[in-house]
């Protein structure tokens, strides 16, 4: 596999994870006729769960934004049956947006991604530039202070410990921890509320679920470059990813686990 391949693509096809998506475009409550922004839409399965909810409306208008060109043009590709609403394909940035967008929009949703913005300030700044008065921002994110269950961590000790024994047994490597990725900052949900009402919105919904991950998602997930890179740096990304599935595979069957708790925040927040 090329660097190329090692996408998210695999991971957000699982259906626990359309599910929690599902959960949040429900939250946002978008309605017919409005302009609602897919941020960071990846390959549109996002996206489809927003047209789903128009289908039939008129005057409505999704507009999906990536910064990816082949990741847009599977979106494309995807989203070729849906008819009923006007969906606009965008490759930008998403710190970009607000100059990006030629008319404000209703609603704004980002998926699983705020996580890897450095500056969240400037971002939400921008979004709420974007957003007309009163409008929306959704977002979710498994990255944050409080993510990581308490009931996971003899999981993910037992698979990383594996993963790098397996990682020298058959390939005589290490990761190399001076190539770590920088290690972003992940917020508590009450800094996340903090953040957005200090930029000018009003929080109306904060939950936090528990989500029972099988072992499918941490399969998936190993097949991701930015994940390979922050838990085995440095390593050539096919071997890192095979000694990471490897190793979870095993610490499955060794705790005889059919699945492993993650929390995910959701937030729905108003423009002032």
């Amino acid at each position: 596999m090329t660097s190329s391949e090692f996408t998210f693509s695999k991971f957000a096809e699982n259906a626990f994870y359309s599910k929690i998506n599902d959960r949040l475009v429900d939250m946002a409550e978008v309605k017919a006729g409005q302009r609602i922004v897919d941020l960071a839409c990846g390959t549109g399965l996002v996206t489809e769960l927003i047209a789903d909810r128009m289908r039939g409306a008129k005057n409505s208008v999704i507009i999906a934004i990536d910064q990816s060109a082949i990741s847009l043009k599977q979106a494309m590709e995807n989203l070729t049956g849906v008819r009923d609403s006007a969906i606009q394909f965008i490759q930008s940035r998403v710190e970009l947006l607000s100059e990006t967008l030629k008319e404000s929009a209703d609603t704004i949703i980002f998926c699983n991604a705020i996580h890897y913005i450095a500056d969240k300030d400037a971002l939400v700044t921008d979004i709420s530039k974007a957003l007309k008065p009163g409008g929306t921002f959704a977002f979710n994110t498994s990255f944050f202070n409080g993510g990581q269950h308490p009931d996971s961590l003899k999981f993910y000790r037992k698979w990383m410990f594996k993963s790098i024994r397996i990682l020298r047994a058959e390939y005589s490597l290490s990761p190399i921890r001076t190539e770590k990725v920088e290690s972003r900052k992940h917020l508590t949900p009450q800094e996340y509320r903090e953040l957005m009402e200090s930029n000018g919105f009003d929080v109306i919904k904060q939950e936090i679920d528990t989500i029972a991950v099988p072992i499918e998602g941490w399969l998936d997930i190993s097949d991701f470059e930015d994940f390979i890179q922050g838990t085995l740096p440095g390593v050539n990304l096919s071997k890192a990813s095979a000694a990471l599935k490897k190793g979870v595979t095993q610490t499955y069957q060794e705790m005889e686990i059919e699945s492993v708790p993650r929390n995910w925040m959701r937030m729905v927040s108003n423009r002032s």
